[in-house]
């Protein structure tokens, strides 16, 4: 009973769009993409203040996700620096046959 509550609980979440992005999260290493059928482009991106740096972290800006029915932006966030050098390469969409493609950042 628990585990279908918690189901409802998280469909009912993604079918509004509402998605709580933590302030801080270890992104992934390596590139993955999901693919996603919209009937256009997403919007341009929402201006989104950076707040002030810090050392050992990286501001991974804000993107626009698509729950089915609509997007809606997913706010940026602090991820500390895994390695020396680390890179971030950030996410981004992608146009690919008839639908749009997410590819996911990742440190390089």
């Amino acid at each position: 009973m628990k585990s279908k509550l918690a189901a409802l609980s998280i469909a009912s979440v993604l079918a509004c769009g509402v998605v709580a992005a933590p302030l801080i999260a270890a992104p992934t290493t390596a590139s993955a993409f999901t693919v996603i059928v919209a009937p256009g482009p997403p919007p341009a991106p929402a201006y989104e203040p950076v707040p002030p740096g810090r050392p050992g972290w990286v501001w991974v800006r804000g993107h626009w996700a698509w729950n089915g029915a609509r997007w809606f932006w997913v706010r940026g966030y602090w991820a500390r620096v895994p390695r020396y050098r680390a890179v971030w390469v950030p996410g981004h969409w992608e146009r690919r046959g008839r639908g749009w493609v997410w590819i996911e950042g990742y440190w390089r």
